[in-house]
């Protein structure tokens, strides 16, 4: 698939409980040259695809570097299991290095940017990371800040399945994505866009307890307050929507989180906190339809330099 100038960087990390781990960054250079960066990083399921997102910052005098983490995308080696973790903070020495690439390259103003999954690790990480003095501002594109199930399964059946993953860190069930949310994105379906499906499959893999475990003591960290002392945008769609068939209204809202926790959680990620909705908005914000995505965009655009100029 076309990449459209950008340039891929493999980054070797140190062993884990799997063995061999890379990571890796994927950029694109502003010209004329520039000491303003932003770094993605991707979700569950997900890799760094959406590469009018770096054009788009480029353009803007921005230097774009976008992380596929370990496991996932092209960072993925045979020998491990797809999309796995036991703890957030495992992501957290690929963070590191992308950060030390960017400042390495001559960056001194970074914006961190994180969609879903890499929206809790990114909050995560500006509150614990190693690096976190280096980010001057977070902005969050539907983060994951809560299960989108009912109570009882949240409060219970995944505190449980977490428990169990201790014993046996490799236990899995069923997994279940959303019914449409891939249709509402990929060209073979109802969608604009290409991706390697691979990496982005429309069926699951298996849901590893690990993971949730991993993802829920992230989330309960974020519930009780990160304290984060840099600006924050979490923008979100203005609704969700949960067909279990084929659904337009799977093309203009977010079919795979609850809005509402998003709005509820993100205002306690720190005191200087900006909640944005986005009406038609999908889950990846920048996949929308042109004009909502142009919106999301030029929106980030003006977070960063309205907080540069603060």
């Amino acid at each position: 698939m076309e990449n459209y100038g950008h340039e891929t960087r493999v980054v070797k990390l140190p062993d884990d409980y799997e063995g061999p781990v890379t990571a890796t960054v994927v950029s694109l250079r502003a010209e004329p040259p520039s000491a303003s960066a932003v770094l993605y990083v991707h979700g569950y399921l997900d890799y760094y695809f959406q590469y009018h997102m770096g054009r788009h910052f480029a353009g803007h005098g921005r230097n774009f570097y976008a992380l596929d983490l370990r496991k996932y995308g092209r960072s993925w080696m045979p020998h491990q299991h797809f999309n796995y973790c036991r703890r957030m903070e495992e992501y957290f020495p690929e963070m590191d290095a992308a950060i030390d690439v960017i400042l390495a390259d001559g960056n001194t103003d970074i914006t961190l940017i994180g969609h879903s999954t890499g929206g809790l690790l990114s909050a995560l990480y500006c509150a614990e990371g190693a690096r976190r003095g280096f980010i001057n501002r977070l902005i969050l594109n539907s983060p994951f800040l809560e299960f989108n199930t009912g109570w009882f399964v949240r409060r219970a059946v995944i505190p449980v399945a977490g428990a169990l993953s201790l014993l046996f860190p490799y236990a899995k069930v069923r997994n279940v994505l959303s019914p449409n949310y891939f249709k509402s994105v990929h060209a073979s379906r109802y969608g604009e866009w290409e991706f390697d499906t691979r990496w982005k499959p429309e069926q699951a893999p298996p849901l590893y307890l690990a993971w949730l475990r991993a993802v829920r003591l992230a989330q309960r960290s974020v519930h009780r307050g990160l304290g984060l002392p840099i600006p924050v945008l979490v923008m979100f769609s203005d609704r969700s929507t949960y067909h279990k068939r084929w659904h337009e209204e799977a093309l203009v809202s977010d079919t795979i989180l609850n809005v509402g926790h998003i709005a509820r959680y993100g205002a306690k990620l720190g005191d200087n906190v900006t909640l944005e909705e986005i009406p038609g908005g999908l889950h990846d914000l920048v996949l929308s339809q042109p004009d909502v995505r142009e919106k999301v965009l030029t929106a980030m655009e003006y977070f960063i330099g309205k907080t540069q100029k603060a």
